[in-house]
């Protein structure tokens, strides 16, 4: 399957890349290799193999929760790019 370079923007856009033509080419061939091993992958006969939920014997292998001490707030600030003392301090991600 080869994309159109009006689908490839289209996919760059979504995910928000500022691409420019050069990229845009590169990105196409990455792209239609992608959606070869796809369509190979949807070919494969799988009929006669059983579905598997876990492919591993292991079986919840979490820790309990036990409480533990909380960092102090200025343990947990100590590393912060910025903060204003009390808080981390972030740029907006909005206007």
């Amino acid at each position: 399957m080869t994309l159109s370079p009006d689908e490839v923007a289209h996919v760059a856009m979504l995910a928000r890349l500022g691409l420019d033509d050069d990229e845009k080419r590169r990105i196409a061939g990455e792209l239609d290799l992608i959606l070869e091993h796809i369509s190979a992958l949807q070919r494969a006969d799988i009929s006669n193999i059983p579905e598997t939920a876990q492919v591993g014997d292991l079986v919840n292998v979490w820790r309990e929760d036990e409480p533990e001490p909380s960092l102090t707030e200025a343990q947990a600030l100590a590393n912060a790019p910025d903060t204003d003392g009390e808080y981390f301090r972030v740029g907006a991600i909005q206007e």
